[in-house]
């Protein structure tokens, strides 16, 4: 039944492959065709979702130092209402990103941006405590962005790349808007309306950018018979895909649950953290270590786009997220011994994290569809476990709302990069052993039907 079932896909997956890949599509991209679309694609994706950043992150480059309400520490109390208003998008992006249409994801990308670059401005008009609120509202469109980015990239022979490269514009545009975000601050521009300014500074790119990705073809026929057609989907397929890959999912859920409270307590209180190391917190230095742990995740994730096999790949990107949890061990046990510095420490520690947390948003899921053949979309996959993680980190903020910044955030980075480093081992493991049971005979199909080609 299962074996019926499988070769039932495959037949409707050549067909969906044979009608695709139009003449207008291949038209789209000038000069379009082979490497020069995925060079294109990278360049869309790159530089529209680094853009996004500085409508999100510019105002973390200040402490806020001294300032309070309602007994909070100020800075916490923003990131708090921004991670806030960014969880809900999570959520509401499970139905949103997979139902979306092609035709209406750049559109959909430059409405939510304009909606958190006005609520940047009303930060700076708004009376303190309260424009906290409008961080909040920041934060609610933006958390879609990246499932419509990703939307134009997936389902692709070089998905891999495309996705690598939009993976290196976050962890680079993390340390990049902190550093305008200070050197704002530094030419007098006020902590209040810091924010705004970058983000303004970045809506020239950010239009050539959206311009870039409606301008992507569809992906061809080629691409359908290598990595299966990419589809909306309505409730009940959402629900039915992630019924039936539930354990898998729980364990891939559980392990980037960790990774994201890890990743925006490093990248929210990265000030702190670098004072609580005993150095100085320039806005250089994080550009610096960023752009290190981005050149080396582009190049490994880019990289995997040559592994043909789905499931030798999807198994690959499991391993990965294990080998990140062991790298992520040994840089903590390294500071613990006095082995490296605060630069080694977080440029290590970034390694270590972004490898299983951009392993899971490149290749997981996209090889996973490939691997299954199911009917869907990678972001659905992706914005079930993002969602679950940004709810993580918002229970992590609330709890340690009284903590003093420096020292304190420290701890809470290394406590959860234990946490991390063990799940990543466990739950890495865990799935790679689920996914290779569950993959195995759908291997075994598709090895059937090439013989039989």
């Amino acid at each position: 039944m299962r074996g019926s079932r499988q070769r039932a896909k495959i037949s409707v997956v050549k067909g969906e492959a044979q009608s695709s890949g139009t003449a207008a599509d291949r038209d789209a991209v000038p000069n379009g065709g082979g490497w020069r679309n995925a060079l294109w694609a990278i360049l869309a994706a790159f530089g529209t979702y680094f853009c996004m950043y500085a409508f999100r992150k510019p105002f973390t480059a200040s402490t806020y130092a001294g300032q309070t309400a309602w007994g909070m520490d100020f800075k916490t109390l923003l990131v708090s209402a921004q991670v806030a208003g960014y969880t809900l998008s999570k959520f509401a992006g499970i139905r949103v990103v997979s139902e979306i249409t092609p035709a209406r994801r750049a559109a959909a990308i430059l409405l939510l941006i304009a909606f958190a670059q006005a609520a940047l401005l009303l930060f700076a008009v708004i009376p303190r405590p309260w424009n906290a609120v409008a961080l909040f509202l920041n934060g609610l469109p933006l958390g879609m962005v990246f499932g419509l980015v990703l939307g134009f990239l997936e389902g692709r022979r070089a998905t891999e790349a495309m996705t690598a490269g939009l993976c290196a514009s976050f962890i680079l545009a993390d340390g990049v808007v902190k550093t305008v975000g200070a050197w704002l601050l530094s030419i007098g521009v006020s902590e209040w309306w810091m924010p705004g300014a970058a983000g303004a500074l970045f809506v020239p790119p950010l239009l050539l950018g959206v311009w870039m990705l409606s301008r992507l073809p569809a992906p061809d026929a080629a691409d359908v018979a290598a990595r299966s057609a990419r589809s909306t989907m309505t409730r009940r397929e959402r629900w039915s895909l992630a019924h039936r890959y539930a354990a898998g999912l729980l364990l891939l859920t559980l392990m980037y649950l960790v990774l994201t409270i890890i990743r925006s307590v490093r990248a929210d209180f990265a000030p702190e953290l670098w004072r609580g190391l005993g150095e100085a917190a320039v806005p250089a230095v994080f550009s610096r270590t960023e752009s290190l742990v981005a050149a080396c995740v582009l190049v490994v994730l880019g990289s995997a786009a040559l592994i043909r096999d789905n499931r030798r790949a999807l198994l690959a990107s499991l391993f990965l997220c294990v080998g990140g949890g062991v790298l992520l061990a040994g840089a903590l046990l390294a500071r613990e011994w006095g082995v490296i510095g605060a630069f080694g420490f977080m440029t290590l520690t970034g390694l270590g994290m972004y490898f299983p947390y951009a392993a899971m948003n490149t290749m997981v899921f996209e090889r996973m569809l490939a691997a299954t053949r199911e009917r869907g979309t990678m972001g659905f996959l992706m914005y079930i476990v993002d969602s679950v993680g940004y709810l993580g980190f918002v229970g992590v903020i609330v709890f340690k709302a009284s903590a003093s910044p420096g020292g304190e955030m420290l701890d809470v980075f290394s406590a959860a990069g234990w946490i991390a480093s063990v799940l990543c081992v466990v739950c890495g493991l865990g799935a790679a052993a689920y996914f290779a049971a569950k993959t195995r005979e759908s291997a075994a199909v598709d090895l059937l039907q090439e013989a039989r080609a």
